[in-house]
């Protein structure tokens, strides 16, 4: 997959596109959406049949600020940590495992906060900004949608 912004169908990575197709219909989703440096790539299936659509990337606006992360941002005067993928978020590490982060810990920006697992990929989520965690919004093993707020910081 191109990292480009600019990318153009042709520089599509089809493998990529096979592997959402296949997640779909390992899981039952009828629609999956992944971002890498701007670049992004939805595959849906329609629900009457089965014919799968896959539609051209192009390059991500800025995500639409959802009910949540508008209502936790302003309230906490923090900044919501938002999920940069479809997938299963993760609170630590490995199962067992004490979590990242708790409620109340300072962290460093760059410091994993999360790990969204996407195509049997584990991805850490790392802070945006240094500051308190002021409130984690989802439950280990919780699915996300992109641009679902995780947590807040301020």
């Amino acid at each position: 997959m191109a990292s480009s912004p600019k990318a153009s169908a042709d520089s599509i990575d089809a493998r990529l596109v096979r592997q959402l197709a296949d997640i779909l219909t390992e899981t039952g989703l009828s629609e999956i959406e992944v971002e890498r440096g701007g670049l992004r790539v939805r595959v849906a299936k329609t629900l009457v049949g089965s014919t799968v659509q896959m539609a051209i990337p192009q390059a991500a606006p800025a995500p639409p600020a959802t009910p949540a992360a508008a209502e936790a941002a302003p309230r906490l005067n923090g900044e919501a940590v938002t999920s940069p993928m479809v997938g299963t978020v993760y609170l630590q590490p490995e199962p067992g495992a004490p979590p990242f982060v708790k409620v109340g810990d300072t962290v460093q920006a760059g410091q994993t906060l999360f790990i969204v697992e996407a195509m049997k990929t584990m991805n850490p989520i790392p802070a945006p900004k240094g500051g308190r965690v002021v409130e984690i919004l989802v439950a280990d093993g919780q699915p996300v949608e992109f641009g679902a707020p995780l947590a807040v910081i301020e």
